[in-house]
């Protein structure tokens, strides 16, 4: 799992189908009561922002001409320490870490940075 949190639009369709079913999965595993200690710890995550994240991916799909039916569930974040609430991803790194790894992504990119 993990939270590029950059332009939706810079995402290839890999990297963009992927991303919304993680939110969907993590969702499962917090409402589970499953620990993602190891997402925060690895600054791959920022669970406040699942919700806004997974609304803004569902729409660069429909953008792009899918048909997105998910909605996410409600998230439950009252078993989860405050600790967790606040951790940030840092998004320079995680948009580097992108564009090192897909060049597809990094082709995108270039049309919007």
């Amino acid at each position: 799992m993990r939270q590029w949190l950059c332009n939706p639009s810079i995402l290839c369709t890999q990297h963009l189908l992927g991303e919304h079913l993680e939110h969907h999965m993590l969702v499962g595993t917090i409402n589970k009561g499953i620990s993602i200690q190891g997402y925060l710890d690895n600054n791959l995550l920022e669970i406040n922002l699942l919700k806004d994240r997974h609304d803004h991916l569902a729409a660069e799909m429909e953008r792009r001409g899918m048909n997105h039916q998910s909605p996410l569930p409600d998230i439950n974040t009252s078993c989860l320490p405050d600790e967790q609430l606040e951790v940030t991803i840092d998004r320079y790194k995680a948009l580097t870490d992108l564009l090192s790894r897909c060049p597809k992504c990094k082709e995108r990119s270039s049309q919007w940075i």
